[in-house]
């Protein structure tokens, strides 16, 4: 028995040996090999020519978790916020220009991160009927890119959108005010009212303003202060239909003074825009006049063949051309029916 046991172990060692040996002359299964970092730049570049913005962000992704320390990881990482914008994913793209500007901030395409990120605020502007946090965090940004970078292109850019902002957020202020004087709370009304001729002296809704607080001077008994305010009203509005509402309204309370200008029949001081000149910003964009094209072009991308030799140093050639960036609208209200 004990020499049969001993044989069979033997002839299963034998066995287990040759099953070794058989397997071992097998080849290994091959690992596939990552794309270097230029090849991952270069697809993403084409994805985003291509209007692949998925794609384009997913490659440049891939590439910064595998090449953090690569000479295109910058480049990578403002691409990819600028993807996401292409998309209208504007929070994603936000974190992520913030994460380049905290990361290089001395880089050459600062300017225009910034800028982009200002953008990403200022595209998600809503309704002058909704709250207006948003339109006042595109303007600080905004505000930002010009405080940093006066003389860069986007400067002048960033103060159109500005002028647009204000213009916004005084159609929000007449949006309340007119809401208050329906409910005859004229106190909370003048106060949005007079806000509006304070504090956005720029913007389109001024002249309805000083009508408007000419009315409700008027439903108070305040005469002097009406007065007053139609003369300020026609001073720098003499042609304007605000003008024409306030003076017709004046001359039923026989409120008119020797003198006072009959509507469009004056110029008004020195210097004062005209009405095509005080258009608001968004009625300026609907009609093309005065707003700036698509923000600038960028630096040239590099395209196919690249490597990693022929990278720069520092991010130059490392953005996309044709930067078709949104030309965002927001329209005020402005207009009483009679």
């Amino acid at each position: 028995m004990s020499s049969r046991l001993a044989s069979t172990a033997a002839c299963a060692t034998l066995m287990f040996l040759s099953g070794c040996s058989l397997f071992g002359d097998k080849e290994k299964p091959q690992v596939p090999q990552l794309a270097s970092a230029d090849a991952f730049y270069n697809n993403g570049i084409d994805a985003l020519r291509s209007r692949r913005y998925t794609l384009a962000a997913a490659e440049f992704e891939t590439l910064q978790q595998n090449y953090p320390y690569s000479g295109y990881t910058a480049s990578a990482q403002l691409m990819e916020g600028y993807a996401y914008y292409l998309q209208s994913k504007y929070p994603e793209s936000a974190q992520q220009l913030e994460r380049f500007i905290e990361l290089h901030p001395t880089s050459g395409d600062a300017p225009y991160a910034f800028y982009l990120l200002a953008l990403c605020y200022y595209e998600q502007i809503g309704d002058v009927r909704r709250d207006q946090q948003m339109t006042s965090e595109a303007m600080s940004r905004l505000q930002d890119v010009i405080a940093r970078f006066p003389q860069s292109k986007y400067a002048r850019d960033a103060q159109l959108k500005i002028d647009l902002c204000r213009d916004h957020l005084a159609g929000k202020e007449m949006l309340v005010g007119r809401y208050y004087q329906q409910q005859r709370s004229y106190q909370g009304a003048i106060g949005r009212y007079q806000r509006v001729v304070q504090d956005f002296q720029t913007t389109n809704h001024v002249a309805e303003a000083l009508e408007r607080l000419v009315e409700v001077y008027l439903d108070l008994g305040l005469t002097e202060e009406a007065r007053r305010t139609g003369t300020v009203l026609a001073y720098n509005y003499p042609g304007s239909k605000w003008y024409r509402y306030a003076y017709n309204d004046l001359k039923y309370y026989h409120l008119l003074q020797a003198g006072t200008p009959v509507p469009g029949t004056t110029k008004g001081p020195a210097g004062a825009p005209s009405q095509e000149e005080t258009l608001s910003p968004a009625q300026s964009a609907a009609r093309g006049v005065g707003r700036a094209d698509a923000p600038p072009s960028l630096s040239a991308a590099p395209v196919q063949p690249v490597n990693a030799q022929s990278l720069p140093q520092q991010n130059d050639g490392s953005t996309l051309t044709s930067n078709v960036a949104h030309q965002g609208t927001a329209q005020g209200t402005n207009g009483r029916p009679r």
